[in-house]
């Protein structure tokens, strides 16, 4: 035999040398949660290892995230059930917990790159992405609450804004607000690919905004499929990509990333912009429950599936494991 494809294989020097896909604390973005309230830190129940964290606890947790090398978070609020409302005003509130939060993280680490999330669940009483008209989710009426929420989060201090919600048209709305207001050089981060899962639930827990268990009555959506992609569509994609690009998007976003593989590869092979990929709370919890059930190893498990989202051709990988990746 001529080729021999073991031979390539044969020792963990030679695989080393010869390997393709590496992941570094450079591709990570750790998601983290701030909750009004609570004195230290919560436990989530769904995602072991994961917590709502106090605004000083928070800047303990990034601290020992930036001492392992990562250079950007993700930011998701918890705020008082007290606060949530049909029309989610709080969501623009100046002195709002993102808001502060954004300017504690940044006085304290003025380096690291903060990404604030841009949708409606965690500010609405509902649950939902969007403010809601006579049981259907509304689009323009809540893309100007989205363009608001946007500025006063980059006047807090944000590096990179997320609109998370995929209503058609807020990047747009976005990128001309920041623009007219002298936020140029703040980068949008678009969720073009954002799938309706099975996945989310995790989070949504985390932030108290199950959608999907608040739907007793008729005027209010069950479910999130008139603004989140359909999970058997892939060229749907390739239009939001096109028009979020079109509209000013910096970076593009697929989520969930497992099971998304193909779209990761799609935008990788077609589009020059940045993407990012989001290791769901889904994801992470099925990981972590299967290794506390002893039917796999957490580390190998976790390893092999950040390399796969990497081979796969994403750029920027947000993941609940970033910290215990750079541990192990």
């Amino acid at each position: 035999m001529k080729i021999r494809p073991r031979r390539l294989r044969q020792n963990q020097n030679i695989r080393d040398l010869l390997e393709e896909t590496t992941v570094s604390a450079n591709d990570l973005i750790y998601p983290v949660f701030v909750k009004d309230g609570i004195e230290s830190k919560e436990a989530i129940s769904t995602m072991p290892g994961i917590y709502r964290h106090s605004l000083e606890s928070l800047i303990y947790e990034i601290d020992e995230a930036i001492n392992l090398g990562i250079k950007a978070i993700a930011l998701f609020p918890v705020i008082d059930a007290s606060l949530k409302t049909d029309d989610a005003k709080e969501a623009y509130n100046p002195e709002g917990l993102m808001q502060k939060s954004i300017r504690a993280i940044k006085t304290r680490f003025p380096e690291l790159i903060v990404i604030s999330d841009i949708a409606l669940d965690p500010y609405t009483s509902h649950g939902h992405d969007g403010l809601i008209e006579d049981g259907k989710i509304i689009n323009d009426e809540t893309v100007v609450i989205l363009t608001r929420m946007a500025l006063v989060q980059a006047d807090a201090g944000a590096d990179i804004v997320a609109p998370s919600d995929m209503m058609d048209g807020r990047i747009a709305a976005i990128r001309e607000a920041l623009n007219q207001n002298n936020y140029q050089e703040t980068m949008i981060m678009s969720y073009a690919a954002k799938y309706c899962s099975a996945l989310y639930n995790p989070f949504r827990e985390a932030l108290d905004s199950l959608a999907d268990n608040k739907s007793s009555s008729e005027s209010i959506p069950s479910d999130k499929k008139t603004y989140q992609m359909n999970y058997a569509n892939s060229q749907e994609a390739i239009i939001e990509a096109d028009l979020d690009i079109s509209e000013g998007a910096d970076i593009l976003m697929v989520k969930p990333a497992a099971w998304y593989g193909d779209i990761i590869t799609k935008f990788k092979a077609r589009y020059q912009q940045t993407i990012a990929a989001y290791q769901v709370s889904g994801e992470y919890a099925m990981i972590m429950n299967a290794a506390q059930a002893n039917i796999i190893d957490k580390n190998k498990a976790m390893h092999e599936s950040l390399v796969s989202i990497k081979r796969a051709g994403a750029d920027l990988i947000l993941s609940y494991f970033a910290k215990d990746f750079l541990l192990r």
